[in-house]
């Protein structure tokens, strides 16, 4: 565990503004040429996932956050980033994020670390290695779950997570307050209108009327009622204590990197795991400031930085010339 070199431009400093920055007000890079690729999945559903080819080249994978998708800007800036270095990039879609409704009642969750390790073994059987893992928020809990659950098993050679919801509950806790509550209504009006989807396709198997669907204001409400019943947990706390990925971290094996802020208004300190929780195969950097997905620097705003990329780029390129 180790402190962050990443210092906020002057004009960024607020962890609010950190936020939102590249969503309002960045000018998104152009994406590589893209691919999509449908893998259909023995339960009859299937997972979209977005590749920029580049034969011979090593792979990464990235994993979007909550109600994310490719065109998500944190998204946009690492494929390009990574595309530019010369690296293979596929982005994989949760079920029902790719523009289009999945086919099952189920959709994803922060703990589906069984989709993860499906697109991987699809894409192996397509000739796609996976080399390196990237995951933002939702996602990065995903990935570091899965590494955590699957170490010594994959020949996946490093991972970088980005501010990752490592303790569901207090999260759940801290997005329910104060000006984060903006993040949380504008995150749950679209889990709500896809539930509300659902309910039309499935009927009876939603057991909520669209009225009660409406009144789910908060995520404790809405991953009781909704996420936990649909995904076969008995309620939000078991599914905060199963799908959390801190647990998870000791067992780590691969070079793993954590890039973390202590502003980040998604959650609080407390998800902020101690440092003999973590394996030896994982660094911990830890930041004052950053916000959500943010990390946003530079000496204009004008002239905006985006650190994330550059550090995350840097990092997959070490264990490349390794």
């Amino acid at each position: 565990m180790f402190d962050s070199p990443f210092r906020p431009g002057w004009w960024i400093k607020n962890r609010h503004m950190q936020t939102i920055w590249g969503a309002v007000f960045r000018s998104l890079p152009r994406l590589p040429q893209m691919r999509r690729m449908r893998l259909e999945l023995n339960d009859g559903d299937f997972i979209d996932v977005d590749i920029h080819e580049r034969a011979g080249a090593e792979s990464v994978l990235i994993l979007h956050g909550l109600e994310g998708s490719i065109d998500s800007h944190y998204m946009r800036g690492i494929v390009s980033t990574l595309a530019k270095s010369g690296k293979q990039v596929a982005v994989m879609h949760f079920r029902g994020c790719s523009g289009e409704s999945n086919r099952l009642l189920s959709s994803y969750h922060s703990g589906i670390s069984d989709d993860l390790q499906l697109v991987i073994e699809l894409l192996t059987d397509r000739k796609i290695s996976v080399d390196y893992l990237v995951g933002f928020s939702l996602g990065g809990n995903v990935l570091l779950k899965w590494l955590g659950e699957n170490h010594q098993k994959h020949s996946v050679r490093a991972a970088a997570a980005v501010s990752v919801p490592m303790l569901l509950n207090e999260c759940a806790n801290a997005i329910d307050q104060g000006f984060s509550k903006v993040y949380s209504g504008r995150l749950l009006k679209t889990l709500k209108e896809k539930t509300r989807q659902k309910k039309q396709v499935f009927n009876g198997a939603v057991s909520l009327d669209m009225n009660e669907i409406k009144k789910l204001n908060s995520f404790w409400e809405f991953d009781h009622k909704v996420t936990a019943p649909l995904h076969g947990f008995n309620g939000a706390s078991d599914y905060y204590s199963k799908a959390s990925s801190r647990q998870f971290l000791k067992s780590i094996s691969i070079p793993t990197l954590i890039i973390h802020a202590k502003d980040d208004p998604f959650m609080n300190e407390k998800v902020i795991p101690e440092a003999d929780e973590l394996s030896s195969s994982v660094q911990f950097e830890l930041s004052a400031n950053g916000g959500h997905v943010g990390f946003v620097s530079g000496r204009w705003p004008w002239r905006a930085e985006y650190y994330l990329e550059r550090r995350i780029s840097t990092f997959i390129d070490d264990y490349a010339k390794s």
